[in-house]
This record gives C-alpha cells, sequence and structure tokens, in this order.
C-alpha cells in the first residue's frame, strides 16, 4: 500500500473519531440539561406561581399566568417587614458560621495533632452527636434552653447553632488537619510561637479548602433552616428570620399562596447567588481533602 492511502487511511480514522467525540459531547450535554431541568423544575414551579393571582393559582399550579402579578412582591416584601427579618437571617448566619469555624479548627487541630487514648475518645465523643436525628433532642433542647434564657434571643440561636455545627466541621477539620505535617509546628515552636499562634499562624491558612466548604454547607444549612428558628425564636417578631416570615402567610383556615410563593423566592435568592459564587470552592475543598487524606 502506497504512502499516501496510508496518510488517507490514517485522516480518515481520526475524522471519524472526531466525529463520535463530538456526538458522544452532544449527547451528555442533551442529558446534563434533562437533568438540569428537572432538579430546576420546583424553582421554577414556584417562581410561575408568585406571578399569579390567588383564585388562578388554586385553578391550575402548572399552568404560566394568564398576566404576570409583580404586586405580589412589594405586598409580601411588606408584611414579611423583609429588610428586618434579612437582617436577622444574616446576622445568625453569620455569626454562626464564625463561631463554628473557630471552635471546629481550634478543636480538630489540637484532637488531631494530641496521640492519645483521651483525645480519641474526646474525637469520638465531639463527633458522635453526627449520628443523633434532631428530632429526638429538640425537645429536651427546647426546655434546657429555656432554662439557660436561650429562647426568644437571635444570640441563643446561634449558640445552639454551634453546638450543631460543631460534631460535623471537627470531623472535616481532623481529617484535614492530619494531611499537614507536624514538622511545621515544630519548626513555629522552634521561632518562638506560642500554641495558639501555631493555630492561627501557620495552620489555620492552610485550612483553606475545608473551611470554605464548610462555609457554604453551613451557610445553606443556616440559612434556609426552618425548625429551629420556629421552636427558639418564634415568639417575638422582631427576631424572625426570613423563614419564618414566609410561614405567616399559613393560616388555620385560609392560606395566601401568591404571596407564599413570593415570600420564598425572596427568601433563597441570596442564598442561591452566594452559591454559585462559591460553588467552584466546593468542589476544590472536596478534592483537596481527598487527596490528601
Amino acid at each position: 500500500m502506497k504512502t499516501a492511502d496510508l496518510e488517507l487511511l490514517l485522516e480518515q480514522k481520526e475524522s471519524f473519531t472526531e466525529v463520535k467525540r463530538n456526538w458522544r459531547t452532544i449527547i451528555m450535554l442533551i442529558g446534563l440539561t434533562v437533568i438540569s431541568v428537572f432538579f430546576l423544575y420546583p424553582f421554577i414551579l414556584v417562581l410561575i406561581n408568585s406571578l399569579k393571582t390567588y383564585g388562578e393559582l388554586l385553578t391550575d399550579v402548572f399552568s404560566l399566568p394568564t398576566k404576570a402579578e409583580w404586586r405580589n412582591y412589594p405586598h409580601a416584601w411588606e408584611l414579611m417587614d423583609y429588610p428586618r427579618a434579612f437582617l436577622n437571617t444574616l446576622y445568625v448566619t453569620v455569626v454562626g458560621i464564625v463561631g463554628i469555624i473557630f471552635l471546629s479548627s481550634l478543636a480538630g487541630y489540637k484532637l488531631a495533632r494530641t496521640k492519645t487514648r483521651f483525645s480519641n475518645f474526646l474525637f469520638m465523643l465531639c463527633i458522635a452527636p453526627m449520628l443523633t436525628p434532631f428530632h429526638t433532642i429538640m425537645i429536651a433542647l427546647t426546655k434546657v434552653s429555656r432554662e439557660l434564657y436561650l429562647i426568644d434571643s437571635l444570640t441563643g440561636l446561634i449558640v445552639i447553632y454551634w453546638g450543631l455545627g460543631a460534631p460535623m466541621a471537627i470531623f472535616l477539620y481532623h481529617g484535614f488537619v492530619k494531611s499537614v505535617p507536624a514538622e511545621l509546628d515544630e519548626a513555629a515552636v522552634m521561632d518562638g510561637c506560642t500554641s495558639f499562634q501555631v493555630y492561627s499562624k501557620i495552620i489555620f491558612p492552610l485550612l483553606k479548602p475545608i473551611t470554605t466548604t464548610i462555609v457554604v454547607l453551613d451557610v445553606l444549612w443556616i440559612w434556609n433552616d426552618f425548625l429551629l428558628p420556629l421552636l427558639m425564636v418564634n415568639g417575638r417578631q422582631s427576631t424572625k428570620t426570613l423563614q419564618l416570615r414566609a410561614y405567616q402567610f399559613f393560616g388555620q383556615y385560609v392560606s395566601e399562596w401568591q404571596y407564599v410563593m413570593a415570600a420564598i423566592v425572596m427568601s433563597i435568592v441570596p442564598v442561591v447567588i452566594f452559591f454559585l459564587s462559591m460553588q467552584k470552592h466546593i468542589i476544590k475543598g472536596i478534592v483537596s481533602g481527598a487527596v490528601k487524606g
């Protein structure tokens, strides 16, 4: 066979391989698009129904609105007292995350660096609540919170979030710290650093990938949480979060569904924006932790 024929066959083979690869890519994109629409459908449904009248919403939930009722949003904004509820939710989320990160990273670092049976016992004791469903402890938690005057207080709610969020964070930090060489601690101590300085100046900056992951996951949890605020801060209007404000549209006899939908959209848009801006850090943190661990 001539050299020209061989080259022609090779070019045809490469062209066929390229076409096959392109078709695979197209099929994959179509499949991912279908899956994305499937997962986005609940949010799209809420958005559509937030632009309907009460009667139209009750008539057909799945149809498009005949005329967009944009007035639902300013009305829901006013009834929710959105600015106050937003600031309450933001305050609880930010301070709750800061406390979880500080306490958990410090505990995870110390427990990972201390190689004793007692340290292992404390670590198991710290992460044991991960296996305990919240519904089994919420009655006891409510009674204890009442005795400690944490009810109807945003600060009290934050303290409870610290306790509930710490086990998972300690577990993640403990595994990540073990991948950081202990020689860094020894070198820092030889340079005159105290134990806390070793943690704050050497170790904690290296924990950025897993810290970012914990921040994103806990923000989604605290911002969207409904049950714990319902138990702890539902007694006062001034301490209600966005989720509780949205819940006020559910009445005993009549539920204003059009305002409920508008309130839900306004409640989840901030955290959706936050998640989209931080999602690459979640993947980076998980992959980094998996490789180092």
